[in-house]
């Protein structure tokens, strides 16, 4: 077949699937934005972002999508005029509404979607977390003109896909069964237990899987993850467990929710506040990290911990079970999905910030009662979400047609 992939930061979720389709004997290509420089393991088309849309109001968010979507069709129409190029399948994730418009484009091809969480005004994300209160309705309004472009690409396509059970559950009852739930897969060949291994700070001092270490990971370092409640948890833990050493993973930018204010940083912020009650010299803030230090920081943590609002699940939570970390998580749907309390993890409130201090301190205090979460926690990756003997054979036949 011919395949075309589409994602503004190609290959993103593609990453595995796209080889493996070419390897399958596929003509696999893909289309992404023209300033994406990552490296692609097939041939990659690009297209240049429009211009902002001169508008205003409720559905500038859906103005600027539509756009998007607008400028791929037309990108595309010219493929097909110039070069006569049909795909048979076309599968793009759906959140930057590059998909909005193919299907005037190629009417024979089947379409997918990677349908990655669908916006609710109540009931996830939105107004989780009442250190940031807005106004209900101008609240409401915004969440629901931010999600009108993911229901129109779910509604265009033939099939779509979603990484966990609870992340398609947000999308309307009435769509959900077009839905199949497949996770992206982790490499758990590669993700595995390494007591041998070491990761070394910026310092040059080196840490090993026998040291008193907490990590916390995000792409950036904000609220939606629980930024805030990790750092207030630390005076107490640093006070108690004068070995602990704490690796804070993450950039200072915004992914999600808003932008922290008056030309600060989310990071800046909560450091502030608790700076006086820290000691620094074990308090690491190691920026992002290139991917094989962040497998081996995973390897040597004695205690992992992931927050997250209501909302899109992290790939380094399943990566820090499948080295077999012990993962502390915050007791939200998509956490709880995967980690069972007492069985394979820790779940704690994700408001109680004595409840985190108390878990990270009980892990840090008495590793050899944690071997059985962490030897869960692994099988729990190689039972349901190993890349290789489950997921993605499971997308290549979703891609296939046969799922």
């Amino acid at each position: 077949m011919k395949i075309l992939l589409i994602h503004q930061n190609f290959p993103g979720q593609f990453l595995h699937l796209a080889p493996a389709l070419a390897e399958r004997g596929h003509t696999v290509v893909a289309l992404t934005v023209d300033g994406n420089k990552r490296p692609s393991p097939v041939p990659v088309l690009r297209y240049r972002v429009p211009k902002p849309p001169e508008f205003r109001g409720a559905g500038l968010h859906y103005a600027q999508m539509a756009e998007r979507g607008a400028t791929v069709a037309r990108a595309c129409a010219r493929l097909r005029r110039e070069k006569g190029f049909v795909p048979d399948v076309v599968f793009g994730h759906g959140g930057w509404g590059e998909t909005l418009f193919l299907r005037e484009v190629w009417p024979e091809a089947r379409h997918l979607t990677y349908a990655e969480f669908y916006y609710r005004a109540r009931g996830a994300d939105t107004g989780f977390d009442p250190e940031f209160p807005r106004d209900p309705v101008a609240m409401g309004i915004g969440t629901v003109a931010r999600r009108t472009h993911l229901l129109q690409a779910l509604v265009e396509a033939d099939a779509a896909v979603a990484p966990t059970a609870w992340q398609a559950s947000t999308f309307p009852r009435g769509l959900r069964d077009r839905i199949r739930v497949i996770h992206d897969g982790i490499d758990t060949d590669r993700l595995k237990p390494n007591p041998d291994a070491r990761f070394k700070l910026p310092d040059g001092s080196t840490m090993r899987a026998s040291d008193e270490v907490v990590t916390f990971v995000n792409r950036n370092l904000e609220p939606y993850r629980g930024y805030h409640v990790f750092m207030r948890a630390l005076p107490r833990v640093l006070k108690e467990r004068p070995s602990a050493q704490i690796v804070i993973v993450g950039g200072d930018r915004q992914s999600y929710g808003p932008a922290a204010p008056d030309g600060k940083s989310w990071k800046q912020i909560y450091l502030e506040e608790v700076r006086d009650r820290l000691d620094l010299t074990r308090v690491h803030f190691v920026g992002q990290l290139p991917y094989p230090q962040f497998v081996a920081l995973m390897q040597v943590s004695r205690a992992h911990a992931y927050l997250t609002y209501p909302f899109i699940l992290s790939w380094s939570m399943l990566e820090a079970m499948s080295v077999g970390a012990l993962v502390i998580g915050s007791r939200t749907a998509p956490v709880q999905e995967v980690i069972r309390d007492g069985e394979n993890g820790r779940l704690v409130d994700f408001f109680d910030i004595d409840g985190w201090s108390r878990a990270l301190i009980e892990a840090l205090s008495d590793p050899d009662s944690a071997m059985p979460l962490r030897q869960a926690a692994r099988q729990t990756i190689l039972d349901r979400y190993d890349l290789r003997r489950i997921c993605l054979p499971r997308m290549i036949d979703f891609v296939e047609g046969r799922d």
